[in-house]
Order: C-alpha cells, then structure tokens, then sequence
C-alpha cells in the first residue's frame, strides 16, 4: 500500500495571474508584481477584489481584450490601427465619442464576421 501523495499547492506567475484577471501586470501593485499567486489567492482575487482591482477593472488601463470587446472590435482591428498599448476607460470613452473613421469600419468588420460564425454555427 503507497500512502497517499501530499497536496501540493498550484501556483502561478503573476502575469498569468494578472491575464486570467483580466488586467495588464504593469498596471497591478508592486507586491502584486513580485510574489507567486496561488489558485486559492486567485480565487479569493475573483471573489473579493480588493480596492486596486475594482478600480482597475473600472478605470483602467485595459487590456487589448477588454479594449476591443469595449469598442465592438477584433484585437487584430486594434493592432492594425496602431492601438498596441493599454488604454484606460477615459481613454476608450473618448475613441468612441470621436468614432474615427477606422472604428466604424473595424466595427461594421466585426459584425459582418459575427454574422458569418453565426450562419455557419446554425448551418452545421
């Protein structure tokens, strides 16, 4: 009979941490930055952020992924528009306020692509 194995605790780098957070590491505090998260603190993060992290989901600065999901675009529509730096909600209020021209034509290109996915979902 083997006893069992020891629970090893699952942990995580901080950018790995920061990314399933939804948020840009550089934009998290410096004791974020410097110490391993484990699945339980992760978990605790997403059930009871703390201040930094409600504030930094409601302010920014975003990720590319919640910049293109904000303004109803792809991330490769951002990326050629030269958008390849986080931006905060301010930020991204005032893109969609100016609606440039490339955003109205990123958009209509994602609902066109949306469209498609869809009849092709309903298709098979």
């Amino acid at each position: 009979m083997t006893s069992p194995k020891p629970k090893t605790t699952q942990t995580m780098k901080p950018s790995t941490a920061a990314k399933k957070l939804g948020v840009p590491l550089s934009a998290t505090p410096a004791e974020f930055q410097a110490s391993v998260v484990s699945r339980d603190e992760l978990n605790e993060l997403q059930s009871t952020p703390p201040a930094w992290l409600v504030d930094l989901r409601r302010n920014g600065p975003h990720t590319k992924q919640v910049i293109a999901a904000k303004l109803k675009v792809s991330v490769a529509g951002l990326l050629r528009n030269g958008i390849t730096e986080p931006l905060t909600t301010a930020e991204i209020d005032a893109l969609k306020e100016q609606n440039p021209e490339w955003l109205e034509r990123e958009q209509a290109l994602q609902v066109k692509v949306r469209k498609e996915a869809l009849r092709l979902k309903q298709q098979g």
